[in-house]
């Protein structure tokens, strides 16, 4: 088990009662959420003279680059008269998922401003748990166009925005570079280069992924519907997973299964094991985050130095990466919701996220960002075209309340595909079926 969570006030060392203790005391369940209705409105909390100093809690996991504090502290600078205490939660997100529930569901108002997974913001939506940004997006000016479109779409439901983009990531294909001169552009090059190339400079195998049956597989899944031209779940929320772009896009997934460029046991392969595999010199290429690069190029790493990353492959519709990163909301019980807004509008505008890239190693969500010399100071990676496209090109995994729902079900089925029990077909129209059961 790990350690309870434990919040402390930056530059001081005060404990409190976890938001677990404090949820037990919340408002009765019956009551309205407390948030202000015109943009502007202040609650009877925050309705103070200019210079009463009004704290809020922001919870987030466990961060061991010292990047948020960096954060919290320069917004403090700039915001005397806001105290921002931190809650660190559970590192594993899993866990992390279950503490905010446990707390929302309370309709706690310990915490004011959390950060969420980018696969959250629609499940915690329709819970009731975040609050609508909108009014405070127009109100100030935002300008949404500025953040790469994924990180948008992943924070809006139902035409509403409930979370601001924070940082991102997106899956890439990288290659040793003292095999291969110039990366394959589609799919079906990848599978020809890798059959070629495998054996090279020691290599065993062509091509890693992760195609076990968890998150990581839904997401090479989506990566691979989206080449294609397909989707899971439209815009509007309807499922669309029946449709011939999405079939073509997991047969080919299925093809490279079953090939002899992956590992006989790749349906046992998650990030680790893909990225050991890699880092040990024993594949041409292979699917993974940006993390990576930084082992290729570690201490234990055999091919050091003959490493590089590109877009993943595409399909017939271009490249598509799976989206991932983080995004942060406002707790619809939060009693200090003005404030709250000033931190959340702080840490994922150009000045925070600038912070968090620096100090942090985050890649913003901003693409203006991808031009500020310090930035592109603070990692390899913020000064690489590829990468900088490739975050314009990702696509968030199924946007729905019942995202988790959705996910077992892919999971489950395209399983059955990869083992050669299903067709295509077959998997779409079990997706088809069951997960408009579970949305209806």
């Amino acid at each position: 088990m790990k350690k309870l969570k434990k919040r402390f006030v930056l530059g001081t060392a005060t404990l409190v009662m976890s938001v677990m203790l404090a949820a037990c005391g919340g408002s009765d369940p019956t009551d309205e959420p407390a948030e202000p209705t015109e943009p502007g409105d202040e609650t009877e909390e925050e309705a103070t003279a200019d210079d009463e100093v009004v704290t809020i809690t922001y919870a987030r996991g466990y961060d061991q680059t010292g990047g948020n504090e960096k954060l919290i502290e320069a917004f403090m600078e700039k915001h005397p008269n806001i105290k921002v205490e931190f809650q660190e939660m559970p590192a594993d997100t899993g866990a992390q998922h279950s503490a905010y529930v446990t707390a929302f569901s309370a309709q706690s108002s310990e915490i004011d401003v959390f950060d969420v997974d980018v696969i959250w913001p629609a499940e915690f939506a329709q819970a009731n748990y975040a609050l609508e940004l909108d009014r405070f997006i127009e109100r100030d000016g935002i300008d949404m166009n500025q953040y790469f479109p994924g990180t948008v779409q992943a924070g809006n439901v139902g035409g509403i925005q409930y979370a601001m983009p924070k940082f991102t990531d997106a899956g890439l294909l990288y290659y040793r570079s003292d095999i291969v001169e110039t990366p394959p552009s589609t799919w079906d090059e990848l599978l020809e280069m890798a059959e070629d190339l495998q054996g090279e400079e020691g290599t065993k195998f062509g091509y890693l992924m992760q195609a076990a049956q968890y998150e990581g597989m839904v997401v090479n899944a989506t990566e691979f519907i989206a080449a294609y031209g397909g989707a899971v779940i439209d815009e509007n929320g309807e499922v669309v997973i029946n449709s011939p772009e999405a079939i073509k896009g997991l047969e080919k997934m299925k093809e490279i299964v079953q090939s002899d460029v992956v590992p006989s046991d790749i349906t046992n392969f998650m990030e680790t094991e893909t990225a050991n595999s890699f880092i040990q010199g024993n594949a041409v290429f292979a699917r993974n985050w940006p993390y990576m690069q930084a082992l290729s190029d570690g201490d234990e790493s055999n091919v050091s130095g003959n490493v590089e990353f590109s877009l993943l492959p595409a399909g017939d519709a271009g490249n598509a990466a799976g989206l991932g990163g983080w995004m942060v909301m406002i707790n619809r019980y939060s009693e200090n919701v003005d404030a709250a807004w000033e931190l959340v509008k702080f840490m994922t505008g150009p000045e925070g996220q600038k912070i968090t890239a620096i100090h942090g190693g985050n890649a913003p969500t901003i693409e203006a960002l991808y031009s500020d010399d310090e930035v592109l100071e603070a990692s390899p990676l913020f000064a690489n075209e590829e990468f900088v496209e490739t975050l314009q090109n990702a696509v968030p995994r199924p946007v729905s309340p019942i995202y988790p729902e959705i996910s077992d079900i892919m999971q489950v089925e395209i399983s059955k595909l990869l083992a050669g029990e299903l067709t295509a077909e077959e998997a779409v129209q079990n997706m088809e079926e069951k997960m408009n059961e579970a949305i209806n």
